[in-house]
């Protein structure tokens, strides 16, 4: 990084470590910034200092809010029978999209990787056991991503969640919608296959 001036470095150096963005993106975003007006970079910078200050961690289930509780766990016409739990904040999103849940959720912060070194101790699992005792929760919906990581987590919920007396689900994976079969892999296919239902 020594043909660029130490501003543009460090700039370009502080892009790299958001996920995703490698040393050629770094550098595009970097002029991108460089290239706009002064104002829109302070705007850029206030609004990464305003979310840092302002968002916090919900207090009943752990997802990014400016208020607490957030406006979802305070909204009284969501069924308080069922809980969803999802790895991460952007889940939430991806889930509300739909309009086809109307529970509560509860957000893990990750899953379990032993090879990262992540155990049931780094997520938010306290959390959740303990918001399930005080609640009229039935159903625990495990909602995590259809990989390894995700497999175990939802694996060791249901191991502690069963006993407790809670219906522990899981969300069905398989074929996309518009997919074709011929390129599913194994198992995307085999999810498939146990997660078919009458019809």
């Amino acid at each position: 990084m020594h043909y660029f001036a130490r501003p543009i470095a460090r700039l370009v150096g502080q892009l790299t470590k958001l996920p995703g963005i490698g040393p050629k993106t770094a550098q595009r975003l970097a002029f991108y910034i460089l290239s706009g007006s002064q104002s829109a970079a302070k705007e850029l910078a206030q609004a990464i200092l305003e979310a840092k200050e302002k968002i916090k961690y919900c207090s009943r289930c752990c997802n990014l809010t400016e208020d607490d509780p957030c406006p979802i766990c305070k909204d009284a016409r969501r069924d308080g029978e069922v809980l969803c739990v999802v790895e991460n904040p952007q889940d939430i999103v991806a889930m509300e999209k739909t309009g086809e849940f109307f529970g509560f959720y509860h957000v893990l912060h990750g899953s379990i990787s032993p090879i990262d070194g992540i155990g049931p101790e780094e997520l938010k699992i306290k959390e959740l056991l303990n918001r399930l005792q005080d609640s009229s929760f039935k159903e625990v919906i495990v909602a995590t991503d259809p990989n390894v990581e995700g497999e175990a987590t939802a694996l060791y919920l249901a191991r502690i969640l069963k006993p407790l007396g809670y219906r522990v689900t899981r969300i069905a994976h398989g074929l996309p919608i518009g997919g074709d079969l011929e390129y599913a892999d194994e198992v995307t296919l085999g999810k498939a296959l146990q997660g078919r239902k009458e019809i």
